[in-house]
């Protein structure tokens, strides 16, 4: 793929509500240093419809097939433009059939399969809720400029030996990858006297090295110790992540902070996005439990939004 990645939206004219929709992520994509070749701006009263379709999919990187139900119709029927450029996109996929060259996109589609048949079971972008657009689009853009939303781990060592051939119990790992969560939300627990009480929540820019350390039988202390993470704040007065609505509005002046069973810490990371940590439980030895144990959920925003809520 070139530097600057080439895009040919390919999508059904169902509405002009749609086309204006369409033209919309166009535009944002343009935006973010995309270029993308769209008939509503390439393509010129008389223009040569067929030279134009041909001449865009050939050169273009990546292709965005834009699936709604009319589109999945019209490329199975081979009907109209759809069809031409799904006959188009088909030579093409049959001299590489592990291609990754197309994008499908879910969009108003109730249809069941939901892609047309020449895109067989490829994995899309659902952009069925308005409410995940935000979500959706970065997963999109991260694709198109080659930036994983999941770095792939390390591989680690062959935990039954060397060769593989001892039969004897396999000496399972356990350093510092045990404390990983990729995943952009979850609920965690872990022994917090373990791996200096650090536990990665995230990956790639979206990675947020918390650090935790034992205060009490009802609360705990959270640091801004990584370099990963430029500021912690205690959410006062939000009982849940998703009631959160700007987490720029907390104290952020403090390397450190110490929330109570219930309460919620916001950490932004040194690339600019935000999580918020709610603490569900928590016990202490030094409190005679039987050991210091952290459980707590987490919501990472995939847009650098501030705002958590309905996340």
């Amino acid at each position: 793929m070139t530097l600057v990645p080439r895009v040919f939206v390919s999508y059904s004219h169902d509405s002009q509500a749609h086309k204006d929709w369409v033209l919309k992520l166009a535009t944002r994509l343009l935006a973010n240093g995309v270029e993308v070749i769209l008939d509503q701006w390439d393509l010129r009263l008389g223009g040569d419809l067929p030279r134009f379709m041909e001449t865009g999919l050939s050169g273009a990187d990546r292709v965005l097939a834009i699936c709604t139900d009319t589109y999945v119709r019209k490329a199975n029927e081979g009907a109209g433009g759809v069809g031409y450029e799904k006959m188009i996109l088909t030579a093409q996929l049959m001299q590489d059939v592990t291609s990754e060259r197309v994008i499908p996109i879910v969009r108003e589609n109730s249809s069941n399969p939901r892609l047309p048949t020449f895109l067989g079971a490829r994995v899309y972008i659902d952009f069925s809720h308005d409410e995940d657009y935000e979500a959706r689009y970065t997963d999109l853009i991260r694709e198109l400029h080659g930036e994983a939303t999941k770095a792939r781990p390390a591989l680690g060592p062959n935990p039954f030996g060397k060769d593989g051939s001892n039969p004897a119990t396999p000496v399972l790992s356990t350093q510092s990858e045990r404390y990983v969560s990729p995943s952009v939300n979850g609920v965690l627990e872990f022994d917090y006297s373990n791996n200096d009480g650090r536990f990665v929540i995230g990956s790639g820019n979206m990675a947020f090295e918390t650090a935790w350390s034992s205060a009490s039988s009802r609360s705990i202390h959270a640091y801004r110790k990584s370099p990963s993470i430029r500021t912690i704040a205690l959410a006062i007065g939000a009982a849940s992540i998703e009631e959160i609505a700007d987490a720029t509005l907390y104290d952020t002046s403090s390397w450190n902070r110490t929330p109570r069973v219930g309460e919620i810490v916001v950490w932004k990371n040194s690339a600019g996005y935000f999580a918020a940590t709610k603490v569900e439980s928590v016990s202490a030895r030094s409190h005679g439990a039987e050991k210091d144990n952290l459980v707590f959920s987490y919501v990472i925003q995939p847009n650098k939004s501030a705002n958590f809520v309905g996340g």
